[in-house]
């Protein structure tokens, strides 16, 4: 459920129409509702209550705008980040630096040191090669880094190969067949703190049986590790639970996931934790945009709207589908390609979509674009960064501001020799 609904013929979000945003803010713009995030959390929090001790951290590169951190911080959750940045963002949105988890294969030294200062909850050690840096690093500065080892199940996790992370030919994690023996290397080193593991296998997924797979050969691990008289007390499960795209899609529910984590981690006798991100995160947005002009095709019209692929990567990355309504429909359909302005074929959200009919001048939304939106936008073309506005109840605020084409050129320097 999200707050996005129509009342009187016209799209709103929560109390805010949507064209009054459009108006005072300009298009194309992400519009967030903040009851959709806190309800999503809330849910996501329930389906879980029944797995004992838990830890939940935000997955910041699925919105890390620093309104959406503060509603997470306020709904009582970490954040799970993947560079200097994020974890900056992470302590600007309030989060407790014990709620943070440091992930990411490719930690600098800086980064490392970053985490160690702010005195995070743990990093999630990506390889052998890191978990060495990270001991000197911490044991020179004369302190021990709480660390999990993050291990690669060779598991399919059926998704998209883009963001597909759990396979053996994957970049993250250690395989799973050398995790116990770089587990007791990493416990002996100085510096360190190894207190579990963590796995994550890919995200937007839409069965639970390759997660299931994954835990099953994690919890199989925790046992051989004590077994060897090492220490686990905590088991990061990531995220990846999908979100229906289009309507028709089924998604497994918090709930249904939390009865599979529940069963399937019986016994293991560590804190729990879990990386959401576009499970609560991609409903609880849109993206606003205007229609440009329509051009007639061979076969199909194009409509031209504002947003462009530098603003929504995700149908030029991946084929990715967002549905795509008229805020105020004309109760009229068409079939119809759905194109932005960038000099690009890519530039291309839907072809031979069936819409309402839409005409110049008209706004409409890209639904699901709450996370992997904003977060992934460039200045292609030269089109600046689109801004991005939170609404709660009958008002909104802009919590992004529009960086315009003039600003970005304005950071730019033609050297002297070139005068």
């Amino acid at each position: 459920m999200d707050h996005f609904h129509l009342r009187d013929g016209e799209l709103y979000a929560e109390d805010v129409p949507l064209a009054r945003i459009a108006d005072e803010v300009g298009t194309p713009v992400y519009v967030y509702s903040r009851a959709t995030f806190e309800r999503h959390a809330r849910v996501f929090r329930e389906g879980l209550a029944g797995v004992g001790p838990a830890h939940f951290a935000f997955a910041v590169k699925a919105n890390p705008n620093l309104a959406v951190l503060r509603v997470m911080q306020r709904e009582g959750f970490g954040a799970d980040v993947v560079s200097g940045g994020e974890l900056a963002r992470a302590l600007a949105a309030g989060m407790a630096p014990g709620d943070i988890v440091f992930s990411g294969v490719g930690k600098q030294a800086r980064e490392l040191i970053q985490g160690l200062d702010a005195g995070i909850g743990q990093f999630n050690i990506e390889s052998e090669e890191e978990g060495e840096e990270l001991s000197a690093i911490a044991a020179a500065r004369g302190l021990r880094a709480p660390s999990a080892l993050r291990v690669n199940p060779d598991i399919d996790a059926g998704t998209h190969d883009k963001i597909s992370t759990g396979k053996a030919d994957n970049k993250f994690g250690v395989p799973i067949g050398r995790a116990a023996e770089i587990y007791a290397r990493l416990s002996a080193l100085p510096g360190l703190e190894m207190r579990g593991l963590a796995t994550h296998i890919g995200s937007q997924l839409s069965d639970l049986a390759p997660l299931e797979r994954a835990f099953e050969k994690l919890g199989a691990l925790i046992a051989a590790l004590r077994a060897a008289g090492l220490t686990v007390s905590h088991a990061d499960l990531g995220g990846g639970l999908g979100v229906p795209y289009r309507q028709g899609d089924v998604m497994p529910s918090p709930a249904e996931y939390g009865a599979m984590v529940a069963r399937v981690t019986r016994g293991w006798d560590v804190t729990l934790m879990f990386e959401p991100g576009r499970v609560i995160a991609g409903n609880a947005g849109v993206l606003l945009t205007r229609v440009v002009r329509v051009k007639q095709g061979v076969h199909d019209p194009f409509v031209i709207v504002d947003a462009a692929m530098n603003d929504l990567a995700r149908p030029a990355l991946y084929g990715a589908w967002h549905d795509f309504e008229a805020v105020r429909p004309s109760n009229r359909r068409m079939t119809a390609n759905i194109v932005g302005p960038i000099c690009e074929t890519g530039d291309t959200f839907a072809m031979g979509r069936d819409i309402e009919g839409v005409e110049p001048g008209d706004l409409a939304i890209f639904r699901t674009a709450g996370a992997y939106g904003a977060t992934m936008a460039s200045s292609y073309n030269s089109r600046g960064f689109v801004a991005e506005v939170m609404v709660d109840g009958d008002k909104f605020a802009v919590v992004a501001d529009r960086i315009l084409p003039e600003a970005i050129a304005g950071a730019e320097r033609v050297p002297d020799w070139l005068d």
